[in-house]
């Protein structure tokens, strides 16, 4: 019988490892397949792009391997953690001590200003310090002076660099990005991509992107295409 010490020590050393992944869903016609038979892993550090048309499965895939959904089959194994193993309560823990997210609508909370959007994931996380490392990073995004300024008070591409400083305030050893650009015009979209590549460099975080954007995507040092719920390419 094979030793399988070798192949589980590699996957707890993967930032992230995904083994057979499959989501299907019933409808009244039947059901659906919007994922089948995904496989692959991510080292740590490495800078990876999930492009495909709309509908491939891609923000499906992020959502399971952040442990946001579970699979009908298959595993995710997120730094070491198999999320299959964990009850919901258990996947939350894992996301805020190991990951940061970025999404398309910026998803911040409209009744905060930006400095309490940015202590937010810290003080949930139980932090004694907050404020102090939210004020440094939104210093470091260019927003020092709009600390207390509300989601509506700031621009799109300002809002985008209140949700990279939230994402990476908690020093996150894995980063999703959802099409972090989408809804932005192509000035400030580039804008935000430099500086999340150079925040993603300062950090040495292992970067997950999401986008139908493949000049985006060839920022990356990887691209995984999905076509139809398959994984064609990476």
């Amino acid at each position: 019988m094979a030793d399988s010490r070798p192949q589980a020590e590699a996957v707890r050393t993967q930032a992230l490892n995904v083994a057979g992944l499959g989501k299907r869903v019933m409808l009244p016609t039947g059901e659906l397949t919007i994922l089948d038979g995904i496989g692959f892993s991510i080292a740590p550090g490495d800078t990876v792009a999930i492009v495909g048309a709309s509908g491939s499965g891609k923000s499906t895939l992020l959502s399971l391997m952040a442990g946001l959904d579970v699979p009908s089959s298959g595993t995710v194994t997120l730094d070491g953690r198999p999320l299959s193993a964990l009850d919901e309560d258990g996947r939350a823990r894992v996301r805020s001590e190991k990951v940061g997210f970025v999404f398309q609508s910026f998803q911040l909370l409209p009744s905060l200003t930006a400095l309490e959007n940015v202590m937010l994931p810290l003080e949930l996380r139980g932090d004694a310090d907050a404020e102090t490392p939210a004020k440094a990073i939104l210093g470091k995004v260019g927003l020092g002076e709009r600390l207390g300024h509300y989601p509506r008070q700031l621009s799109g591409g300002e809002q985008q660099r209140v949700a990279l400083a939230r994402a990476f305030v908690t020093q996150p050893s894995l980063l999703f990005a959802d099409e972090p650009t989408g809804n932005l015009d192509t000035h400030t979209g580039q804008a935000i991509i430099e500086l999340l590549f150079d925040m993603n460099a300062d950090a040495g975080t292992t970067l997950v992107l999401v986008t139908h954007d493949e000049h985006l995507a060839s920022r990356c040092g990887r691209m995984l295409r999905l076509d139809s719920g398959r994984l064609v390419d990476g």
